[in-house]
């Protein structure tokens, strides 16, 4: 059992448990046609730097590195967290909204037609839930699952090193 549990196992599943919530935060927003709020990109960043930082630390297994790992696993499930008491009201959202798409070169009609078109994505609705939970609560649990391996992670690996 122990050969499962090696830090370069948890490390391993920490950042491919990392990597499929991207995955599928992308899926939900290319496929699914669910656009993405403020909250829910800003949630995506910590998830890309966990999936490097598995990467890095796979190859180059260091306690520092799966704390860092921790922190970014820490980091976005904080803001998943966040956002989940923004959706229930707990607490208000980022006042501003979100949108895509490059302006240089567009004249004012162009740009007043992008704006028109371009979907309002408010931080405060909750687009999917399952059990009661809305993706970005979902997205707070798992990462602190993710913390809980990249933690024992750097334990497995401080203890080879003393």
């Amino acid at each position: 059992m122990d050969r499962l549990l090696t830090p370069r196992a948890l490390i391993a599943l920490a950042g491919a448990g990392s990597l499929a919530l991207l995955l599928g935060a992308f899926a939900f927003q290319h496929l699914g046609g669910m656009a993405p709020c403020k909250l829910c990109l800003w949630q995506r960043w910590p998830h890309a730097a966990a999936v490097a930082l598995a990467g890095l630390a796979l190859v180059w297994p260091r306690p520092w590195l799966a704390g860092l790992g921790a922190l970014a696993a820490l980091s976005t499930g904080g803001l998943g967290f966040y956002h989940a008491g923004v959706e229930q009201g707990w607490w208000p959202g980022p006042s501003s909204c979100s949108g895509a798409g490059a302006v240089g070169g567009l004249t004012p009609e162009e740009l007043m037609a992008q704006i028109m078109a371009a979907p309002l994505v408010r931080c405060d609705e909750i687009p999917w839930e399952m059990l009661g939970l809305s993706m970005a609560a979902w997205n707070g649990v798992a990462a602190l699952g993710f913390a809980a391996l990249w933690l024992l992670a750097a334990r497995g690996l401080r203890a080879r090193a003393g």
